[in-house]
């Protein structure tokens, strides 16, 4: 009786040492998982930029107090459009086709007049219409032109298919040149910071002013046309940007660029991604590049005053190259890090659990079909 209760109490007290391992290894993990999650907490908590200084806000433009921009500076791959004011070729111009020229014919038939804008048609001629036939002007010059039209229309020996008089006068005037459009039109800067203006060559414009780029087309222009004039606007904003950015642990940061026409704001730039994400926070700032600073300047955003009770203080106006920045929930970002830091461990797992499955499933006689049938179930007894 004595050694059957030794046993239990050695039984016993095994049972309780095992127990006291599984609790210390059981707080042991509670105490590792606490600690990472408040580690992973306050990491996201803290994800906070430094500024440069202290910057003042209340000289920065705002929701209701916006400022006039800058010079806006032309790059590559703006678009501007170029207006024809006053683009008069210097002489001697030689005609060409599609260009129009004005005729007035003195000395033709009442019935049969020679007056009006003829265009020279493909070929290089001009059709004078009725019994008059057409003219080969195409490299012409105005005066040239009208020699040309003088010797086809006056009857001659030479001409027999004259049907005007000796005192047959003509008279021409250019009224719009062919390649006119390849200047007034919508023109495309170049990687390499040019525009092409036709036949009329190529001006280097990056980096320009609208001003300044209306001054060099002039200028260039001005060798080939008399006093020439030309108004340039912009027509597509492309190589200015303002970023949002959503941080995320699990997807990655996500990044949405925006073309800068110089009107938007805070509220305005999360508009354009369809508001926050679902595992975003509230905490928001506008990270502002300046000059040669190692720093950016940091904004920070009120989300809720800006939404809900629409103030304006931090709805700021937004400038080229600013980044408006989401930061992730904290407990998303935790659970994001626990995530990457668990997997490794669950697979191994997974796969020690998978194996002992297998080896338990194969073990013993199940491998070579033995063992006895019991009464119930065709079951075997081992």
């Amino acid at each position: 009786m004595s050694i059957l209760t030794q046993n239990i109490d050695v039984k016993i007290g095994c049972s309780e040492k095992k127990l006291s391992v599984a609790f210390f290894f059981r707080g042991l993990f509670q105490l590792f998982f606490i600690t990472l999650v408040v580690g992973c907490v306050s990491q996201t908590a803290f994800f906070d930029p430094k500024p440069a200084g202290t910057p003042s806000f209340r000289d920065i433009p705002k929701e209701t107090a916006k400022s006039s921009l800058p010079h806006y500076f032309l790059e590559s791959p703006d678009l501007i459009t170029v207006e024809a004011i006053h683009l008069v070729p210097k002489s001697p111009y030689m005609l060409r086709v599609f260009d129009v020229v004005a005729l007035d014919v003195i000395g033709t038939p009442v019935e049969e007049p020679i007056i009006g804008n003829f265009s020279i048609e493909p070929g290089g001629t001009i059709q004078l219409g009725g019994a008059y036939g057409a003219v080969r002007v195409e490299g012409l010059s105005l005066a040239e032109t009208e020699q040309a039209i003088l010797r086809h229309l006056i009857w001659s020996p030479e001409n027999t298919q004259g049907r005007l008089g000796p005192n047959t006068v003509v008279s021409a005037k250019l009224v719009k040149m062919s390649d006119i459009q390849q200047i007034a039109n919508t023109h495309l800067i170049g990687p390499d910071g040019y525009i092409t203006l036709g036949s009329y060559g190529r001006v280097y414009i990056n980096g320009l002013t609208v001003d300044e780029c209306r001054e060099a087309i002039e200028l260039h222009l001005s060798k080939a046309l008399e006093h020439p004039q030309v108004a340039v606007d912009v027509y597509s904003y492309n190589s200015k940007e303002y970023y949002v950015i959503f941080q995320s642990e699990t997807m990655g940061e996500q990044i949405f660029a925006f073309p800068y026409t110089g009107n938007e704001t805070v509220l305005k730039a999360i508009a354009n991604t369809n508001g926050l994400a679902p595992n975003s926070s509230k905490r928001i700032w506008v990270a502002r590049p300046v000059g040669n600073s190692h720093k950016p300047v940091i904004l920070p955003v009120d989300w809720v005053a800006v939404t809900a009770y629409a103030k304006s203080e931090t709805n700021y106006q937004l400038l080229s190259g600013d980044r408006v920045f989401v930061v992730e929930s904290r407990w998303v970002a935790a659970d994001g890090v626990l995530a990457r830091i668990i997997a490794p461990f669950e697979r191994i797992m997974g796969f020690s659990l998978l194996g002992a499955t297998t080896a338990t499933r194969f073990y013993g006689r199940v491998l070579i079909g033995g063992g006895e049938r019991t009464g119930y179930g065709g079951g075997y007894n081992y």
